[in-house]
């Protein structure tokens, strides 16, 4: 079978995720039909995994204006654009709605296993350029499939492929093991048989992160609860205490984001969790009773633990992209251009600037990595920042350059800056960060009893990979 001409064929958007979807929203308001391949039996299906969560950005921040154009012929309002949505919320009453009016342009339960150009691996350079994608893909009855397509939009995420608790980014010696121990995702404690795993319990956490947060104060909340006694949480540092540990705090541009980290605070210093500094998980063992020991790259074993909660962060499954000629930082995973701007060796801000199609390009044109999976292994992705960047990326699929390269987005801040951040000591100074950034917050004492106000409690949470 030949492949049609490449004009006549769809742009295919791989994942029906946030960013997936408002891709194929942009590329209609474009002109370009799209064909959306999602892995899942539903829109927003890695959302609908964490749909317990909340979001720490509003209704107002993770709409996008397009999509919101798309749907507004059938009557969809969205929700109050102040108030802040679980995962849950998110996928029933925008993301479905989206698919549902974006109709048999998604095609669910449709895993992509590869993507190259139609007649040639990536060695080959004659005539590249003029070939069309080819995108194979498998259904839930292991049919296999293919389409042809002028461009491809990978908006898959990173939520399949969790980095692991080993500080040298291998999973640590026994780790796989002790699979029955350790969960990867924020726990549901709403749920009757995942509250009794951990109540009682002493968990650990491994990260420092918004997700991480959201477990810390997930777990002293079941321990203040009537059916949590004994409740403990551990949370588990690779780097020393600093101002930026616990996030920005009041400094944060969403505030929700910087509830997190308050209420995080809060759990240890309220006794409902203690904080191990400078660990890197080296192996995972079993004491003689079945539970779980840590032992630390620098020779320290911590005391056993019933659970162990692995939070620290994602990585981006490349191996269905091989076959093409993809641009990416050594470090982050991440386009080459865009990876400066993000890069945690650099700067801790989780601010960045608006960016578009120039800083995804790769030297495979008409590829494009987005929405969370471009930021490769880098932390602090929003909602925001993806649908800037699907809009750029189908201007210029378009040809409409003066659209693309317009920077339309503003980004909150963090409130949190800092330097090298991957190895902070706890008597490390904050840098100056060069200005993009609120004020770090002071450096923190633990163990002091501390009071956080009612708007902290009711705080919603939320993760980064989400929001």
């Amino acid at each position: 079978m030949n492949a049609p001409a490449t004009t006549e064929l769809p742009v295919v958007v791989i994942g029906a995720g946030p960013a997936g979807l408002a891709a194929a929203a942009h590329l209609l308001d474009q002109g370009i039909e799209p064909l959306v391949l999602e892995a899942g039996s539903a829109a927003g299906a890695a959302v609908r995994e964490w749909a317990h969560v909340r979001l720490f950005s509003t209704w107002g921040e993770v709409v996008d204006p397009t999509a919101e154009k798309l749907l507004a012929p059938t009557g969809w309002t969205r929700p109050d654009p102040a108030t802040y949505p679980s995962g849950g919320d998110w996928a029933e009453q925008y993301l479905q709605p989206l698919a549902d009016v974006l109709g048999d342009r998604v095609r669910l339960d449709a895993t992509v296993t590869g993507v190259s150009r139609t007649g040639r691996d990536r060695i080959v350079d004659a005539d590249r350029e003029q070939q069309p994608f080819v995108v194979h893909f498998t259904r839930a009855d292991g049919r296999e499939e293919r389409v042809f397509a002028r461009a491809v939009i990978d908006a898959s995420g990173t939520w399949a492929t969790p980095s692991p608790a080993g500080g040298s980014g291998l999973a640590a010696l026994g780790e796989r093991a002790a699979a029955d121990r350790i969960t990867y995702r924020v726990p549901d404690l709403k749920d009757p048989a995942v509250r009794a795993r951990y109540a009682g319990k002493r968990t650990a956490v491994i990260g420092s992160g918004a997700s991480a947060f959201t477990a810390l104060a997930y777990l002293a909340d079941l321990a203040k609860a009537d059916d949590g006694a004994d409740t403990k949480g551990v949370w588990i540092l690779r780097r020393g205490i600093s101002g930026s540990t616990f996030g920005g705090g009041e400094a944060d541009q969403l505030p929700a984001r910087g509830a997190l980290g308050l209420a995080a605070k809060a759990a240890v210093d309220e006794g409902h969790a203690d904080a191990v500094t400078g660990f890197r998980t080296e192996a995972v063992e079993r004491d003689t009773e079945g539970r779980l020991v840590l032992a630390g790259e620098d020779g320290r074993r911590l005391d056993a633990v019933d659970e162990l909660i692995v939070l620290t962060g994602f990585r981006p499954d490349l191996s269905f992209l091989d076959e093409l000629r993809l641009g990416l930082d050594e470090r982050l995973q991440a386009p080459v251009e865009l990876a400066p701007l993000i890069d945690p060796n650099q700067h801790s801000c989780g601010t960045v600037y608006p960016h578009g199609h120039r800083e995804l390009s790769h030297p495979e044109p008409g590829v494009y990595l987005v929405g969370m999976k471009s930021y490769g292994r880098a932390p602090t992705f929003l909602a925001m920042t993806g649908y800037e960047q699907v809009r750029s990326v189908a201007a210029a699929i378009a040809g409409d350059l003066a659209s693309a390269d317009r920077v339309e987005l503003t980004l909150p801040e963090t409130g949190v800056c800092g330097g090298a951040g991957l190895f902070d000591t706890p008597d490390t100074q904050e840098a100056d960060g060069g200005g993009c950034c609120a004020p770090a917050p002071q450096l923190v004492q633990l163990g002091a009893p501390t009071t956080v106000g009612a708007a902290a409690e009711e705080a919603p949470a939320g993760g980064c990979c989400a929001s």
